[in-house]
């Protein structure tokens, strides 16, 4: 016990140290300046190309937004999440020492050239959080936390930041196995993932653009539009576009759905005119039990309905 009581201890003052370090101390691998960089370069897209030139360049819930970019990316780490996932990580090798199991890495990458290690970590990785994202909307529980992506109104770039910390927690836990299993630097897992976040602004960003043949492999604002409609057809009650970076999960599993352009169509989910429009209770809207229930029961009411359409 005092093992993992000193872990969570370094943990919080391993963090503090490391996010001092990483905003006085700017480099070209800098998580906390690469951030603002990639959010200003396309913030200023939009203002320069808007696809939807009626809306505004503060739009709504732009600064909401931008707060959860520094909650769900810097101050969840710091408050407990770093702490609680090195202690998890720390228990299940533990765990697996009870059967003399010290690595579970099963395919070694290091001797790969490093496109080849990037890319194998950047197609497993996006092919796990689609899975993980279906089942987002499709398990009336984790809905609950993913309605907190879907209450954005106006899409904007900033937009791809607010989510409920469960999500996080969800997200890492499924992929941690896998990629353990596969040894990766971490010089490597930042390029992979800052590629991500960049994809993620502009798939959520106000610009008009689909990538042309591309987009049948690369998510992309048009496609993603659709995603968050508010209105969902008769015959894909759970959603559509799944894909973080890649779209070509989608066309592959047939869950891609472009059926016109969506620049003008209403974004959200049936009952959101009732969903918070503050963080903390946003933050506190999943774990109220009555909001889980009504979740269900909707769910089957919307079964229902579209087995007598």
């Amino acid at each position: 016990m005092e093992k993992y009581l000193n872990i969570i201890g370094d943990s919080f003052t391993g963090y503090f140290n490391y996010l001092v370090n990483e905003i006085s101390n700017p480099s070209w691998t800098n998580y906390f300046y690469w951030l603002i960089g990639l959010s200003l370069l396309v913030w200023v897209l939009e203002i320069l190309i808007p696809w939807r030139k009626d809306q505004k360049i503060f739009r709504k819930d732009f600064w909401l937004d931008t707060f959860y970019i520094l909650f769900n990316f810097f101050l969840f780490s710091l408050v407990g999440y770093n702490a609680i996932s090195n202690v998890a990580v720390e228990l299940f090798n533990d765990f697996l020492g009870l059967f003399g199991i010290t690595n579970i890495v099963a395919i070694e990458v290091q001797n790969f050239p490093i496109w080849i290690q990037l890319l194998i970590m950047f197609i497993i990785a996006d092919f796990i959080q689609w899975n993980v994202h279906r089942q987002l909307h499709k398990q009336p529980w984790l809905w609950e936390f993913h309605k907190v992506h879907h209450s954005v109104k106006e899409m904007g770039f900033a937009a791809q930041f607010r989510f409920h910390f469960m999500e996080t927690i969800i997200y890492k836990t499924v992929q941690y196995i896998p990629l353990a299993m596969i040894g990766f630097g971490i010089q490597e897992f930042f390029v992979v993932h800052m590629f991500a976040v960049f994809i993620g602004h502009l798939n959520h960003a106000n610009v008009g653009w689909n990538y042309g043949i591309f987009g049948y492999l690369l998510n992309n604002p048009k496609m993603h539009i659709w995603h968050h409609s508010k209105a969902l057809p008769v015959d894909r009650p759970y959603g559509m576009n799944f894909g973080l970076s890649l779209s070509i999960w989608d066309y592959l599993f047939g869950t891609a759905y472009i059926p016109q352009e969506g620049k003008d169509i209403e974004l959200g989910f049936e009952g959101d005119e009732e969903f918070p429009q503050d963080f903390k209770n946003q933050m506190a809207f999943p774990f109220r039990k009555n909001n889980t229930q009504k979740s269900v029961y909707n769910l089957k009411e919307t079964q229902n309905e579209n087995k007598t359409v």
